[in-house]
């Protein structure tokens, strides 16, 4: 099985006449994607990689069931894209542009999380479910150079990071389920927590991997959901960041989401958390493997 995402899966892009849209739709198609419609206002009527066009949200809903949509948006023109995808009521909204304005993002989870829609991102690669398939541009042209099918579930604040766990994984012969990047800016819609409640209840995800960076709470709320015994399942963390906590005190560097404060969000901090809890946490990305295969046989 997988969280989130399958081939079953029906997924609107909107945006889908850009230039970076037509390319990864037809890296999406060709893993397996059930890519069924498109939205780009005064584009309606067109055909982009056999998906039809139309020119709003309500245009697509008034033929296509959906259950995902892709914003291939940049940042400055998110917040009515999500909005109108929100207000349309389709319960996933994925969010793959950075540099969203903070307030945009706010008004974005807010009205999604009263509205009980999922919000990832901003900030997000994407998703792969392994071998079923794939949003955004997580995995390229090629995902199986990185990922295998396997008992591994992977969540990541960079997408970039958790592919190299993924591939360190399968050169080592350890597959994966589904890899979710929540995305690295400060307001996110998604943390760890509630993908972490989704893997629990995956019967195919036998043990879950993390990276974690410097800022935020989220390492430290997932020992706890460890502790409290809402999350039984074998966790390996990656914690980097400690030179960003030798930084002056609110300076971010990287991701806008790395920023400390008053301890919360100290990779050392979140370290002893984790250990406390029983999770297994990497030095190293080369760690990885053997924790991970040590959970897998314990």
């Amino acid at each position: 099985m997988s969280i989130l995402l399958d081939e079953t899966t029906r997924v609107l892009i909107q945006g889908v006449t850009g230039r970076q849209a037509r390319l990864h739709v037809s890296y999406m198609q060709k893993y397996g994607t059930n890519v069924v419609a498109g939205v780009s206002p005064s584009h309606g009527g067109e055909i982009v990689n056999d998906v039809p066009v139309y020119n709003s949200v309500g245009e697509a809903l008034a033929h296509h069931r959906i259950d995902i949509t892709v914003l291939f948006i940049p940042g400055i023109a998110v917040k009515s894209a999500a909005m109108e995808a929100i207000e349309a009521g389709i319960p996933h909204v994925h969010i793959l542009a950075e540099g969203v304005p903070h307030h945009d993002a706010s008004l974005i989870i807010e009205t999604a999380t009263a509205k009980g829609i999922r919000v990832v991102g901003p900030n997000s690669q994407g998703i792969i479910s392994v071998g079923k398939a794939k949003i955004g541009g997580t995995g390229g042209p090629v995902p199986s150079r990185i990922y295998s099918e396997g008992p591994v579930g992977i969540i990541a604040r960079s997408g970039g990071m958790g592919g190299e766990i993924a591939n360190i994984l399968t050169r080592n012969g350890i597959g994966q389920s589904t890899f979710v990047p929540i995305g690295g800016d400060f307001l996110v819609g998604t943390s760890f927590v509630p993908l972490l409640e989704l893997f629990e209840k995956d019967p195919d995800t036998k043990a879950v991997a993390i990276f974690g960076e410097a800022g935020t709470g989220q390492e430290e709320a997932a020992a706890r959901m460890i502790k409290d015994r809402q999350f039984t399942k074998p966790l390996i963390a990656l914690i980097v960041g400690d030179s960003v906590a030798r930084l002056p005190k609110g300076l971010s560097f990287g991701h806008t989401g790395s920023i400390i404060e008053h301890d919360v969000g100290s990779p050392a901090q979140k370290r002893k958390l984790l250990l406390g809890a029983g999770a297994s946490v990497a030095d190293t990305l080369a760690d990885i493997p053997a924790l991970v295969r040590a959970a897998l046989h314990a």
